[in-house]
């Protein structure tokens, strides 16, 4: 029972971390593609014009869903720890 609960655990994890990530890798894929474009159609190859918009876009992304990424990384390690005490709890 506890390699199920380890495997479950484990995959919740991973669940968690692909929620929370997946806003900002989508911001900066989205302002990565745009700055792209807009290389090609100007013909402006400066490689250091993709940072800035992927910096405002991530800073965008943590101040409107910031809290909730914090609660549910804080919720799932809340859950970890009260699963790792029943398992002491029972030997």
């Amino acid at each position: 029972m506890e390699q199920a609960m380890a495997l479950n655990m484990a995959r919740q994890g991973i669940e968690v971390a692909i929620m929370v990530l997946m806003p900002i890798l989508s911001m900066c894929l989205f302002f990565g593609l745009l700055v792209s474009v807009f290389q090609a159609l100007t013909q402006v190859q400066e490689m250091t014009l993709t940072f800035a918009p992927k910096l405002i876009g991530m800073a965008i992304v943590l101040a409107v869903l910031g809290n909730w990424m914090l609660g549910s990384v804080v919720s799932f390690t809340h859950a970890c720890f009260e699963r790792v005490g029943m398992v002491g709890a029972h030997q």
